[in-house]
């Protein structure tokens, strides 16, 4: 696939998930996925959805923790950037802390790569201090 085909993978992908449609969303993953979100000590234990994830099965769990732990608006999307078979996303996004009632927000980028029309690798980038103070 080109470039211009890959950013439409991932503008579809966002689509999906805006819309509510999940199942779609995870069709346009790779069985094998490497899909991982910012990893760190200082999240508190509610942060439970912040693992390395393998199969679409696993990610759809970790939305499904997301979503427990995280009542989030939607993503405000400034760039889609493509190079190759990489898709670079910059955005920003809010949120609430279920448990506390504290409020989240930080800008971020996304890089997935993709093979043959799917979504073989997903990095999530931003700064997880807001995140694990609206936890605590």
């Amino acid at each position: 696939m080109n470039e211009q085909e890959n950013v439409r993978v991932i503008q579809d992908l966002f689509a999906a998930f805006g819309r509510g449609d999940a199942q779609g969303a995870l069709a346009m993953l790779a069985e094998d996925v490497d899909w991982q979100s910012p990893v760190t000590r200082t999240y508190p234990p509610e942060i439970t959805w912040a693992s390395p994830r393998h199969t679409p099965q696993q990610v759809a769990q970790f939305f499904q923790e997301l979503n427990e732990g995280a009542e989030t608006e939607p993503f405000e999307i400034a760039a889609f950037i493509a190079q190759g078979e990489r898709v670079v996303v910059e955005g920003r996004n809010r949120g609430r802390a279920r448990v506390t009632g504290r409020s989240y927000e930080h800008d971020w980028v996304m890089v997935f790569t993709l093979r043959d029309g799917k979504i073989v690798r997903h990095r999530h980038y931003y700064d997880t201090s807001d995140v694990a103070i609206a936890f605590r």
